[in-house]
């Protein structure tokens, strides 16, 4: 997409985090705003953080994981524009815990959010997208959705998905004015990562190391490169890509890293100081 400014882009999970920073980065290049989020106090927030002099911002409260809001959600930014450019499909929801232990209420929502939602917002919008003189959807989706891990089944699940439908789309319908982008963050300092749900909650890491993060305006800035050139897969962050690589060239050693190599790191960082100088 060669201009940003005056195109119109509709934003999911806008209150907060990687989808507040690169509505904020859609701004700043010119785009007009169509936001949509749950939490509408933290979206009423983040539109006056967000706001730029000629720069419109319409809302809509929405809770992705029911079909009908996402339905009623598109008709109210219908019934301001006729047209919009950029799709950027940045909500989502995570739960950490083995998968037998999980709610079925909860991974269905999650899947609902991650992967249904995003689904059915292209599916509503393509004819209007295709249409335009330039578009484009660009899908946060996960170093999650490259690669594996543990004790998140169902998020990796829905990412894993969503990287797949991104890239359907990119090369069903890839063309010179229509670009698709997944977008492939690793650990972002977001609240994302803060209080994680889940059954297993009690056990979430304590913290990622700075070394091994990014900032949502990072991503975000990645994220308006990847519209500007229409790439295809982006991942952000070295250690993502190092991940990334080593799982498609070592999947072997990959495979022992998750199921033995696991517990033996786990092994050492219990050891006591007087344990090791035994």
């Amino acid at each position: 997409m060669r201009v940003i400014r005056g195109r119109r882009a509709l934003v999911t999970g806008a209150a907060s985090g990687i989808g507040k920073a690169i509505a904020r980065s859609l701004a700043a290049e010119g785009a007009h705003l169509f936001l949509i989020d749950r939490d509408a106090e933290r979206m009423a927030a983040a539109v006056q953080e967000i706001g730029q002099p000629g720069v419109e911002i319409h809302v809509a409260v929405c809770d992705l994981a029911v079909a009908a809001e996402v339905t009623k959600a598109i008709g109210q930014m219908r019934a301001v524009w006729s047209e919009v450019h950029i799709v950027v499909n940045s909500a989502g929801l995570v739960s950490f815990g083995a998968f037998h232990l999980a709610a079925e209420d909860d991974w269905r929502r999650i899947v609902a959010v991650n992967l249904f939602a995003p689904m059915q917002i292209v599916h509503e919008l393509l004819a209007t997208l295709l249409c335009a003189d330039e578009a484009h959807v660009l899908n946060v989706c996960s170093l999650f959705g490259l690669v594996p891990a543990r004790k998140v089944p169902v998020y990796q699940t829905s990412k894993y998905g969503l990287v797949g439908f991104t890239l359907g789309l990119r090369y069903e319908y890839f063309s010179e004015k229509f670009g698709v982008t997944a977008l492939c963050p690793g650990f972002v300092r977001t609240p994302f990562l803060e209080n994680v749900p889940g059954p297993e909650a009690d056990k979430v890491p304590a913290g990622v190391p700075v070394w091994l993060s990014t900032s949502a305006e990072k991503v975000a800035a990645k994220a308006i490169v990847a519209i500007r050139r229409n790439k295809g897969v982006v991942v952000v962050t070295p250690f993502a890509r190092l991940a990334w690589w080593l799982w498609r060239f070592s999947p072997r050693f990959f495979d022992w890293l998750l199921r033995e190599g696991y517990h033996w790191i786990e092994n050492i960082k219990l050891l006591a100081p007087a344990d090791r100088d035994a």
